[in-house]
Order: structure tokens, then sequence, then C-alpha cells
């Protein structure tokens, strides 16, 4: 009898000892993540991102190539609006491409080690390095670290959650949120290649520019002299700060409209549509600031404003009381009517 309930006892005891080196720990995972990041010279990733922080969710289709160290290309696009932004880096600097409008603006920029970026492989390992903190589970398929961001709206999207496949440590979902955990930012991988020969070509500004415009939609058209469009407010709320005054201004080509906010603090958003360029002009011109993903489209983040461009029409945000993550959190939030 006591030689049977040795054996079961040794026998257990095996089996906690399989069911161990089965799991592995956060430090292990993290000393592969490290070890993937050493060995990694490039690849090419396809993603879906949604955001959930207008009225309803927006949904982009996000293909992703890097070449070790600094060159990257990330293009944007909505499906259902056929529209598609790009922001690349090369060794002539960053440069955010807009091919409906032909335009391309370079950026002297740290991007895209400055922040974290959801659908940059390396920016998540990064994050998982950083926060000495984040929590670490595991399932049958994946590998979950819950981590800080590094976003400049860091108080709006403070948290994210990381997937990874346990099969090659590649990533499979990550969800950014707010404080109460709600996920505003969702991207779903559908397609990584971590052996994908690229070459400093494929990253070529005008190239890309020029590729990017097959089947795209002009919207810079000389003959469309419809200027008119819906006036769209922050849904975001800085506290102590509501709307004073909205201004219809008639300009030689277009419309303008100023939403002027006050009260603890100021700031004035402006929405402006021209009649467009010839779709023969073309750029690089330098722009002020850092570029900044808003999710929907790229903008220009400097001390004192945010500008960015959606559907044709150009937006700024400008303020001297304004922390920087305030002017991007309201940013972020333009993206609806105002419901009353």
């Amino acid at each position: 009898m006591r030689r049977k309930v040795l054996l079961l006892m040794a026998g257990l005891l095996a089996l906690l000892v399989l069911s161990a080196c089965g799991s592995k720990s956060q430090e292990s995972v993290r000393k592969d993540l490290e070890g993937k990041l050493e060995d990694l010279s490039g690849y090419k990733v396809n993603a879906k991102m949604t955001l959930a922080m207008g009225a309803s969710p927006q949904v982009y289709d996000v293909e992703i190539w890097h070449k070790d160290p600094t060159y990257y290309r990330v293009n944007l696009k909505n499906a259902k609006k056929d529209q598609s932004q790009m922001i690349l880096r090369n060794g002539e600097g960053v440069f955010v491409l807009t091919p409906a409008l032909n335009k391309s603006f370079r950026f002297q920029s740290d991007w895209p080690t400055n922040s974290s970026q959801a659908y940059l492989y390396e920016s998540l390992i990064q994050d998982i390095m950083n926060d000495k903190t984040a929590k670490f589970s595991s399932t049958k398929e994946y590998y979950v670290f819950e981590t800080k961001t590094r976003y400049q709206n860091n108080h709006m999207l403070p948290l994210q959650e990381i997937k990874l496949n346990k099969k090659d440590l590649s990533p499979a979902v990550v969800k950014v949120m707010d404080s109460d955990r709600n996920a505003l930012v969702t991207v779903e991988f559908s397609k990584v290649n971590f052996k994908a020969n690229l070459n400093k070509k494929d990253f070529d500004t005008q190239k890309n520019m020029t590729r990017a415009q097959v089947g795209t939609p002009a919207m810079a058209d000389g003959d469309n002299k419809d200027t008119s469009f819906t006036v769209k407010h922050p849904s975001a709320e800085i506290p102590g700060v509501s709307l004073i005054e909205e201004k219809e201004l008639a300009i030689e080509d277009g419309k303008r409209v100023v939403l002027t906010f006050g009260g603890e603090k100021s700031f004035t958003l402006i929405q402006e549509r021209r009649l467009t360029e010839p779709a023969t002009v073309s750029y690089p011109a330098d722009m002020n600031g850092e570029p900044v993903d808003l999710g929907f489209t790229i903008g220009a983040l400097t001390k004192q404003s945010i500008t960015w461009n959606q559907d044709g029409i150009d937006y700024m945000i400008a303020s001297k009381d304004l922390t920087e993550a305030e002017m991007v959190s309201l940013a972020m939030s333009v993206q609806g009517e105002l419901v009353k």
C-alpha cells in the first residue's frame, strides 16, 4: 500500500513538472522577445484597426512594412470611404502622404520611437520591456501582456493589452484602453511575415506616392466647386471649458468655420475647405511639429497647435493653454456632428 502511494505521488510530481515546463514565465517570454527583436531584419504585416471613439466604430485596413533599423511604411486605408494615407520613414526623413490630394509632407521627427504604436511589432515589444509592472497571463494560444502606453494623450489611452501567438511570438490582437478599460483602439493582425525581402527602394517617397495613386479617386479636382461641409465638434471635454462662439467666414476660394472655446482654458478649432489645387501639384513640403497618429488620419503636433486633414477638409486646434495631450484628445474626438 505504501509503495502504491509513493508511486502515485511520484507520478503526480512528474505531471506537475511537465505542466510547469509547458508554460513559460513572464521573464522567459520577455527574453524570447528580446532575442526576436535582435534577430529581426524586416517584416510585412497586415491588420485591421477599429476605432471606437466616435459615434460609430471606424474600421481601417493597415499594411505595415519595416526594414531594420529605421525604414518604415504604414498604409492606412478606410475601406468604406476608399481613402488612404501613408506614413513613411526613409533616409530623407519622415513623410506623410495623402495620395488622393497628391500631397506629401516631411517631418524632422524621431517617429516612431517617440510614442507607442499599436501596429508596430517592435514598439509593442518595447512597451513590454519598459513596463516593469506589466501584468502577464497565458492561455492555450496566447501570451498576454497588459502594459502602460507612451502616447501623448496618455491620460486618455493609458493601458494596452497585447496578445502574442505562442507559436512564433507574432502579434495577434492589441487593445488600447481608457482608464475604465474600454477598448478604444483594437488592432487585429491577419498576416505576419518575419522574413520579408525588402530593400531601401521600397520606401522611396515618390515611388510610394505613384503606386498609391493607382486606382485612388483624386480629391484634387479643379472642376469641383463645392466647398460646403458639415461642421464637426469635439466630443472630448476639457473641465471648465465650453463653446463660446461659432462663426462662419467666407474666404476667397472656400469656406472656413471658427469655433471658439473658453473658460478655465481657451482654444480655437478651425475647419476649412478650399477649392483644391490641380492634381498635378505635389510637394514635399516641410511640416513643423511631430507626426501624431489620430487613428483616422496623421496629424502634425506642435507646442501650441495640432493640424490634420480628413475627407478633404483642413482642421486646426490652436491654444496657448492646452497641453499637447489635451490637443491630441480633442483632435481624436472631432469625428461627428454636435449632439444637441
